[in-house]
């Protein structure tokens, strides 16, 4: 039956994964098709090159490269969530309200004296039950963008009427000091956690039948039921993923700031659309590299940094992000009719001959 990585998807279709565009089939698909898998990572290359000659000294130093994975850490976690719901076949809206309903559970478990570690799984098993929800809703035939921006809004509520419409402080802050400010090897906590997340995604989706299977569903729905694929089981999945690193990331910014706002953060969830759209994940699903999503959130915390350390307005950097995500998008779609379009000369041919 072959390894899982000889069943990755192509383009969405459920078949062995093809090789690499030939000399013969034109520079136009090989150009797509390295855009597609290496643009994100020499876009940051680029970034840091600019801006260690345009910012100054103060930002190629080990220091700020800290401070920019610091604060990189947050948008990576949501655009995991964001990123494996996507490559289900589905798109998760409602991450930055599942964000605020576990921070808050956390906070609040914590100030009731529960242990660390139970308050903590606890919060991560609310977002998996949001998970659960959406997903039931969506396989219920509902619209998923609707249905997880109704989501957002009925956790927003939810999350304002466990905590009064008031921040959760955490009064024994130390409990979650070793998620949020803490440093292991001079390298901040929320970097451990990204690390973590993507170590076991990129596991998942690359080195087992269920990540492949997943992928196959999110890519060709109905080439996947046909050969005996539970297509809703693993749509389903993805969903709880997402909710499980919505929660994670949730708790990781109540544990920076010690405390947990009832108020979703809907700039996190643009900066993470970002980052996902960026890494060239398919938003209609089944196609895309997990870890590329972290470069994508690289990306957008060395804009930050580069213009804020240049003494340019904030306003900047938000603008930039705006254009960095149509452009994104603009390019994702021009590459994949590229290749489609390869795709489709290419059976073509093989037809007529």
């Amino acid at each position: 039956m072959g390894s899982p990585a000889e069943h990755a998807t192509v383009g969405g279709d459920l078949t062995p994964a093809a090789a690499p565009p030939s000399r013969a089939a034109g520079w136009a698909p090989r150009l797509a098709a390295g855009v597609r898998a290496r643009g994100v990572v020499v876009i940051w290359l680029a970034l840091v090159a600019f801006f260690s000659a345009w910012a100054g000294p103060a930002f190629f130093t080990l220091n700020n490269a800290r401070l920019v994975a610091d604060a990189s850490a947050t948008t990576a976690i949501f655009g995991a969530a964001l990123g494996l719901c996507a490559l289900a076949g589905a798109l998760d809206l409602s991450v930055p309200g599942t964000a605020a309903v576990a921070g808050v559970v956390c906070a609040k478990l914590l100030a009731d004296q529960v242990p660390t570690a139970l308050a903590v799984f606890a919060a991560i098993g609310v977002g998996v039950v949001i998970g659960l929800v959406n997903a039931a809703a969506v396989e219920l035939g509902l619209n998923p963008l609707a249905t997880t921006i109704g989501m957002l809004t009925a956790l927003s509520g939810i999350a304002a009427l466990m905590s009064g419409n008031q921040p959760v402080l955490l009064s024994a802050a130390g409990n979650l000091n070793w998620l949020g400010n803490n440093h292991y090897l001079t390298i901040p906590a929320p970097v451990f956690v990204v690390a973590v997340i993507y170590v076991l995604g990129w596991l998942l989706l690359t080195k087992t039948y269920i990540g492949i299977r997943l992928l196959a569903v999110g890519g060709n729905a109905d080439g996947a039921r046909r050969i005996g694929v539970r297509a809703p089981a693993y749509r389903v999945l993805g969903f709880v993923l997402s909710g499980a690193c919505a929660a994670i990331g949730g708790i990781v910014v109540a544990a920076v700031l010690s405390q947990a706002s009832p108020t979703p953060d809907t700039n996190e969830l643009f900066q993470a659309l970002t980052a996902v759209a960026l890494s060239g994940i398919a938003l209609s699903g089944g196609r895309g590299s997990l870890p590329r999503v972290l470069f994508g959130a690289l990306i957008i915390a060395t804009l930050n940094s580069g213009l804020i350390i240049h003494g340019m307005a904030p306003a900047w950097a938000t603008l930039a992000t705006g254009i960095l995500l149509v452009g994104a998008l603009a390019i994702d779609q021009g590459t994949a009719k590229m290749l489609g379009f390869v795709r489709f000369r290419g059976t073509s041919s093989r037809r007529s001959g």
